[in-house]
C-alpha cells in the first residue's frame, strides 16, 4: 500500500510540473511585435556608434610635395594692422628663402642669395600662420612658408624628384577613455594627419577623408584583422599596396589637465611595432601641437625603416599573376588584339622633368596597340597621370609593359610604371 501510494503521489507531482510549464510557455510566448521591437533597438544601438555624416570624415588639407619651412618668426610695425601682416608675410618669404636654400645646400643663412619679391611671390605656394599677434600698428608671428617644388628646385639647383616608397593605407587609431576610435567620429589624431603635408615625405600615404563607407571598412577591428583575404580587397579599392597603423593613447591627468600622449607606429596586416614614444602636454589647449608633433616623429619612424628595408610590402598581399605556360612573342598578341574594342588607361610615372616626359610618351605610342597618349595631370618633379588607349585589354598592355623592361604595379584601376633598373636601386 504504501509503494501504491508513493508511486500515485510521483505521478501527480510530475502532472503539477507538465502543467505549469504549459502555463508559463504560454504566459511568456514573444510575440512577434515584441521580436520587431528589439530586434529594431538592437540595429539603433549598432547604428548610434556612428556619428551622423556632417561629422565625420577630414579631409586631408594638402597633399602636394611642396618645400615647407616652419618657425619662421616676423616683427614688423607699420601703419596700421593689414599693412603689418602684409610686411610681415613679405618677410617671412625672404627669411623661409634663406632657410630653405641654406638647409638644401648644407651652407649657413648668410651665405643664402637674395631674391625679388616678384620672384619670390611666383615661387611661394602659401602661407601658414603658426602663431601671430595682432595690434593696430604692429604685427608678430610664428610662420610657415610653402613654395613650389618644380619652381622653386630650379632656383635651389636640384630636381625636385624624390624617391617614394609603394602606398600605404593609413589607418589612424586614437585610444581615449579606454575605447578606440578610427574613422567612426572625426578625432584629434585623425584631424593631425589631416593636417601633415605628407608630399615632404618618402613614404606615399593613402589618406582617406573618412566619409561614405570608411568608418565601417576600415575600422579599429580590421586595422587588427590577420587575414589576408579581407586587406586584399580594401588595399585593391583604396589603392594602396601595404598598411600603416599610426596608434595614440591619450591620459587626461584631470579636465583640463595635462595630456600625456603614448605613440605606437603600427606596419602591416600582422602590426608590427616600428617605433613607440611618449609625448606630454601641459593642457588640453597644446593637445593639437603635441600631436602634430606625434605625426611628425612617426612619418620619421617609418622613413627610417623604409631606408633600411624594413617597410616593404607583405608578399601575402599581393595576388601573383599566373605564368605564361605558352611563350607567345607579346607584340603578335597586341597586333591581334588591335581589332577590339578600345580601352581608356590611367598610367602614373615619374617625370622628372619635361624631357623625361617626352620620351615616356614617346615609348608608350611606339607600342602596339596604342592608339593615343594624353598627359591628364603634370608634376614635373613628381608623379604625373597619362591617359591610355589602348585596343585590347588592359592585362595585355601590362605584358607590353613588362617586355619593354618597364616594372608595373597595379594600384586601384592605376598603372604605376617604373624602368626596372630604377626600381631595383635601393631607396635613398
Amino acid at each position: 500500500m504504501m509503494r501504491l501510494a508513493t508511486s500515485r503521489l510521483d505521478f501527480h507531482v510530475q502532472l503539477a510540473k507538465r502543467r505549469n510549464v504549459n502555463i508559463a510557455h504560454r504566459l511568456f510566448r514573444p510575440a512577434p511585435a515584441l521580436i520587431l521591437g528589439l530586434a529594431l533597438c538592437g540595429a539603433g544601438i549598432l547604428w548610434a556608434q556612428l556619428e551622423r555624416a556632417d561629422q565625420r570624415g577630414v579631409p586631408p588639407i594638402d597633399g602636394s610635395g611642396s618645400y615647407e619651412v616652419s618657425g619662421v618668426k616676423v616683427d614688423v610695425a607699420a601703419r596700421n594692422a593689414d599693412m603689418a601682416r602684409s610686411g610681415g608675410w613679405r618677410e617671412a618669404q625672404r627669411k623661409g628663402w634663406k632657410m630653405l636654400w641654406a638647409r638644401v645646400n648644407g651652407k649657413p643663412i648668410e651665405a643664402a642669395p637674395g631674391l625679388p619679391d616678384s620672384t619670390l611671390d611666383s615661387i611661394s605656394g602659401g602661407i601658414v600662420v603658426e602663431q601671430e599677434q595682432i595690434s593696430p600698428t604692429r604685427y608678430i608671428a610664428s610662420l610657415g612658408v610653402l613654395f613650389d617644388r618644380a619652381r622653386a628646385g630650379e632656383l635651389l639647383g636640384v630636381k625636385g624628384s624624390m624617391r617614394r616608397s609603394a602606398p600605404m593605407l593609413l589607418i589612424p587609431v586614437q585610444w581615449s577613455g579606454g575605447a578606440p576610435q578610427s574613422f567612426e567620429i572625426r578625432t584629434e589624431w585623425q584631424k593631425a594627419w589631416a593636417r601633415f603635408r605628407s608630399g615632404n615625405s618618402p613614404v606615399d600615404y593613402v589618406r582617406v577623408s573618412g566619409t561614405g563607407a570608411d568608418p565601417i571598412l576600415l575600422n579599429v577591428a580590421q586595422s587588427r584583422r590577420p587575414g589576408r583575404g579581407w586587406w586584399r580587397m580594401l588595399l585593391d579599392q583604396y589603392g594602396a599596396a601595404d598598411i600603416v597603423v599610426p596608434e595614440v593613447t591619450l591620459y587626461r591627468q584631470w579636465p583640463g589637465g595635462p595630456v600625456i600622449g603614448r605613440f605606437v607606429a603600427r606596419h602591416g596586416p600582422d602590426a608590427a611595432v616600428i617605433d613607440s614614444f611618449t609625448l606630454r602636454s601641459d593642457n588640453s589647449d597644446g593637445l593639437p601641437a603635441m600631436l602634430d608633433e606625434g605625426t611628425a616623429r612617426i612619418d620619421a619612424a617609418y622613413t627610417r625603416a623604409l631606408q633600411e628595408g624594413a617597410l616593404r610590402p607583405d608578399k601575402s598581399l599581393v595576388i601573383e599573376a599566373p605564368a605564361a605556360i605558352d611563350e607567345v612573342p607579346i607584340d603578335d598578341v597586341l597586333a591581334q588584339m588591335a581589332v577590339n574594342t578600345t580601352a581608356a588607361l590611367t598610367v602614373q610615372v615619374d617625370t622628372p622633368d619635361a624631357q623625361g616626359l617626352r620620351s615616356i610618351e614617346a615609348a608608350l605610342r611606339a607600342m602596339p596597340g596604342v592608339t593615343s597618349v594624353q598627359t591628364t595631370s603634370l608634376a614635373i618633379g613628381g608623379a604625373s597621370l597619362l591617359r591610355v588607349a589602348f585596343s585590347g585589354p588592359p592585362a595585355a598592355f601590362r605584358e607590353g609593359l613588362a617586355a619593354r623592361g618597364w616594372r608595373v604595379e597595379d594600384a586601384g584601376g592605376t598603372f604605376r610604371i617604373r624602368r626596372a633598373e630604377a626600381a631595383a636601386q635601393p631607396p635613398q
